[in-house]
């Protein structure tokens, strides 16, 4: 019987040990799933841990809660990926039609709507992604570029100023910040 005790408190204690050094990663991987919280960490992470902080944001925007529209969400992507801009309009618009709470469904749309030129419509979904998701910082970048692509500078400047306050690592914007400076602090002489 003392045997039967002995094993016994030494697989209790392996079992607590096990429970001390993996309670914190497992409350970790729980934060994966916690926007909020993703995005507090992303703001001061550094470099390394910002990409995986946006893999996993990217992630979890991109889950509708239904494998269907996650499925139109991917067609249409794809069709992006390979320059087929009219079937990926004809996927995220059945995406959108629905699931019209689904942000990322309307931010997708309007890359594609960008992409064959229509100005109007790409930026009404882009204004719904945002009303949907404010923290999207690719669709902010969406909207600094269309803003870009209008010639308004300042406002441009100042969505990739938010984005960067968001995720402070996110390339594409950095160098849209530092492309578009002169224009909001006027140039030197």
């Amino acid at each position: 019987m003392s045997t039967f005790r002995s094993l016994f408190k030494h697989i209790a204690t392996a079992i607590a040990l096990a429970i001390m050094f993996c309670a914190p990663v497992l409350a970790q991987e729980a934060d994966l799933q916690d926007e909020s919280a993703l995005l507090e960490r992303l703001a001061v992470a550094d470099r390394d841990e910002a990409i995986h902080l946006d893999r996993q944001l990217q992630t979890l925007w991109a889950k509708s809660g239904s494998p269907s529209m996650d499925l139109l969400l991917k067609r249409g992507r794809d069709a992006l990926e390979v320059d087929d801009v009219r079937a990926a309009i004809e996927h995220l618009t059945a995406l959108t039609d629905h699931a019209p709470d689904f942000a990322e469904g309307w931010h997708a749309r309007s890359a594609a709507f960008f992409e064959a030129e229509l100005y109007g419509p790409a930026m009404a979904d882009l204004e719904r992604a945002l009303s949907l998701n404010p923290n999207n910082y690719n669709a902010i970048f969406g909207l600094g570029a269309m803003l870009e692509v209008f010639g308004d500078k300042k406002r441009a400047h100042a969505a990739y100023s938010r984005v960067l306050a968001i995720h402070p690592y996110h390339e594409q914007v950095t160098k849209a910040v530092e492309r578009l400076q002169p224009y909001v602090e006027g140039e030197a002489l």
